[in-house]
């Protein structure tokens, strides 16, 4: 089996080294990243300039670009075919609800489903980043489980894990994504050339957070697990603005 693993927090990560490691033993292992902190980018491509591929002195590979880069720059260059499996991660902080349209960690893992790989992003659901260890045993169980099934279709799965003792878990339940409030204010900075800057200010708490979401389930030390897919058409919308076009 081959993994190529990825993340969004830089080839240098405590995470990705944790996943890496709690991997090795069943598959050949690939890591590309980039070279430095992209939170945030989305599924941004880089489509500007040239990208670079380096290799660090532990052997994973950098790129000079986003986490999207990364993975289509391995798998539609680097490597000899495709690999079996994407598994991004492990971030730090929560990847949950409205975080998912923003995260570099959830769009790595996307750009290998859409390239027809499975795929998982993984996130240790808190700042200080104690229990990297119970994600990476997490992410080898789910890897585990997507061995043994035939998949018809690549699946994309994003996966939030409490930042508590493996043995502090309650169970794995899958769950449908939150939602939360809008985005504190941005924050108003003046600099030393008396030049206004701006911060983007924290993301809102938690709005729709109840039973069967992504939110409910990390509160209760469980581990969230959403199907994720990439069809952006609002269905329920289609009849409505065809009487637009047609009035």
């Amino acid at each position: 089996m081959r993994i190529l693993l990825c993340n969004d927090d830089g080839y240098f990560a405590p995470g990705i080294e944790h996943l890496a490691r709690a991997l090795s033993d069943m598959a050949e292992i690939t890591v590309v990243a980039p070279e430095r902190d992209r939170s945030g980018a989305s599924n941004s491509l880089t489509l500007d300039r040239p990208l670079s591929l380096k290799r660090a002195a532990n052997g994973f590979y950098y790129v000079n670009g986003t986490p999207t880069d990364c993975v289509h720059l391995a798998v539609t260059g680097m490597l000899d075919g495709l690999p079996d499996m994407v598994v991004s991660g492990i971030n730090i902080g929560a990847n949950m609800g409205d975080d998912t349209i923003y995260s570099g960690t959830v769009a790595a893992a996307t750009e290998g489903f859409l390239l027809g790989v499975p795929s998982v992003a993984v996130s240790l659901c808190s700042k200080s980043g104690e229990n990297f260890t119970t994600a990476a045993r997490v992410a080898r169980g789910l890897v585990e489980v997507l061995q043994r099934q035939a998949l018809c279709e690549p699946v994309l799965l994003n996966v939030n894990v409490p930042d508590v003792t493996y043995e502090q878990l309650r169970g794995t339940v899958v769950t449908r994504l939150g939602k939360r409030h809008k985005a504190e204010p941005v924050l108003r900075a003046v600099s030393p050339r008396n030049e206004t800057l701006f911060w983007v200010g924290a993301a809102g708490a938690a709005q729709d957070a109840g039973e069967g979401t992504d939110f409910y389930a990390v509160h209760n030390h469980q581990v969230s697990v959403t199907p994720l897919q990439i069809d952006l058409t609002h269905n329920g919308q289609l009849s409505m603005v065809r009487e637009w076009l047609a009035r």
